[in-house]
């Protein structure tokens, strides 16, 4: 392995469009372990499951329906 490396003559990979950002996100156990059923039953990881979920919900411009009267 080399002491340096030179990148300067590096070049953005264009194979990828749209980089994914890394967030950390708190989500109720009971949702990571429907996800993650969800997972194994179709073999897209959970993670993956949830983006296309969220990404759906963006793309639909879906609004939540709270009910707090219940």
């Amino acid at each position: 392995m080399r002491k340096r490396y030179d990148f300067s003559k590096s070049v953005p990979n264009p194979y990828l469009s749209k980089p994914k950002r890394q967030i950390t996100i708190r989500l109720d156990t009971d949702t990571v372990q429907y996800f993650k059923s969800l997972s194994e039953q179709c073999g897209i990881p959970y993670q993956n499951l949830i983006n296309l979920y969220l990404r759906d919900c963006a793309a639909e411009k879906k609004q939540l329906k709270l009910d707090w009267a219940s």
